[in-house]
């Protein structure tokens, strides 16, 4: 079973020589945690990142880097609430375990960093370059790599990547250049499992991945030092870091709600359709009259968002404190989300069938799919095929443009396939499609 005495770390990422384990200044550590994420490239390049509808447009919708603030907001405060209960149960909680006051600052600065590793494009992103090794031009590299290898590249895992993007040493960004605390490092992993194992839908801790294999090392590093539970070394899975489940539930109470305010925003959903999707989670009997004294329907869906946000952030916190012990055991095989009690998980349920039906199949939202097939497998095809056969001025200018800190000095393919997709899997979506046009021929860059 795991224990918040392991669970909860301020060791550093790659400042390990430098840990000091005196609870009395481990305190700040975890808010140094979001700080240095707020003010990271990575973080910033979110704003120019699909979230779900096209960017930019005169009507604005969430980007990653709003959602993810918001999620880190929403985090924060499942974090303080198991917080202040785990302390109204034993009020001398804080003087057997210094740090778990920080829960709050570990789930928020995790939350800043969930998305950190998605492509241009939306959740299409991923796919894309998937496609691209399984149904397209980078099918040729499969003998190239190891079996295991290959899994990375088929499943391209934009958790995985936000795991790599934080403890990979970039030439020229210094060694593990994020440094951030192991608890918050192992709060993000949702699928603590190497891409073999991945995709098995029998656990929650195996619908995805959570490391490539250039950071299962790493992982195991953390994992050992924080004691996750493993469960098998072969292919090579963890159960989660109880935390996540705050962050997964975070990322899911904003995710469903938002999207409906911006569905609304864009004319997707009428206020009505909005209105009678929210009313459910409110838990407030006055609120329809209350409704009637506002006469923006902005501001109505603004009051709704507001209060079913705040349910869902009652319903999951109550959730994880009753089930604490399953899931320090590790066998708590849902997402909080989906074991809320009735009528919020029928509730959430029709949110996310209308959101798949008249949200996520609108035509713009398809449109931006589709071109992020096309532009992603583009520069891929571009780039992989130079680096790896590095023979002519043409591939040789075309390396060129790749940044420094991700060229590597590592000879074999999978090492240099993950130099292209470091450099292309951070793209903005304009850059992406700029660089797309300009590659091949279809537009000019300027002379400033």
């Amino acid at each position: 079973m795991m224990t918040w005495e392991k669970l909860l770390s301020a060791k550093r990422w790659g400042s390990e020589d430098k840990y000091n384990a005196d609870p009395a200044e481990a305190r700040s550590e975890f808010q140094r945690d979001y700080d240095r994420l707020i003010f990271s490239s990575p973080f910033r390049r979110l704003q120019n990142k699909t979230q779900v509808f096209p960017l930019p447009g005169s009507v604005f919708v969430h980007n990653r880097l709003t959602h993810s603030l918001e999620v880190a907001s929403v985090g924060k405060s499942l974090g303080r609430i198991f917080y202040n209960r785990l302390r109204s149960d034993d009020p001398d909680i804080d003087q057997h375990l210094p740090l778990i006051s920080e829960i709050g600052n570990i789930v928020s600065a995790a939350c800043l960093a969930h998305d950190l590793g998605n492509p241009a494009f939306g959740h299409s992103g991923e796919a894309a370059i998937s496609h691209y090794f399984t149904d397209d031009a980078g099918l040729k590299y499969k003998d190239q790599v190891t079996e295991a290898q290959w899994a990375d590249l088929v499943n391209f895992e934009g958790n995985a990547n936000a795991f790599r993007i934080l403890t990979h040493p970039y030439a020229g960004k210094g060694y593990g250049s994020f440094a951030l605390t192991y608890s918050t490092l192992a709060s993000i992993a949702k699928y603590p499992c190497e891409s073999k194992a991945g995709h098995n839908k029998a656990t929650i801790y195996t619908k995805k991945y959570g490391f490539f294999q250039s950071e299962q090392a790493g992982f195991q590093k953390i994992a050992a030092d924080l004691d996750l539970s493993i469960v098998t070394d072969s292919p090579l899975v963890y159960k989660r870091h109880p935390l996540v489940y705050l962050v997964e539930a975070a990322d899911d109470i904003c995710y469903n709600i938002i999207d409906l305010e911006d569905a609304h925003r864009l004319k997707i959903l009428s206020y009505k359709d909005v209105e009678t999707l929210l009313l459910q989670l409110c838990n407030d009997p006055n609120m329809p009259a209350r409704l009637t004294e506002i006469e923006d329907d902005d501001a109505k869906i603004s009051l709704l968002r507001a209060k079913s946000i705040s349910t869902l952030i009652g319903a999951c916190s109550e959730l994880f404190y009753n089930e604490r012990e399953t899931i320090l055991q590790g066998d708590f095989n849902n997402s909080l989300i989906d074991r809320i009690p009735e009528p919020y998980l029928s509730a959430m349920k029709e949110i996310a069938r209308i959101s798949v039906q008249k949200i996520y199949n609108y035509s713009s939202v398809v449109q931006i799919e589709v071109a992020g097939y096309k532009v992603m497998g583009g520069l891929l095809e571009e780039f992989i095929l130079a680096y790896l056969n590095n023979n002519s001025h043409y591939t040789r200018k075309l390396v060129d443009l790749i940044p420094k800190q991700f060229i590597t000095t590592k000879t074999d393919p999978y090492s240099k396939i993950q130099t292209v997709l470091d450099f292309v899997s951070g793209m903005t979506d304009l850059y992406a499609v700029e660089l797309f046009r300009k590659i091949k021929g279809i537009s000019f860059p300027s002379i400033s």
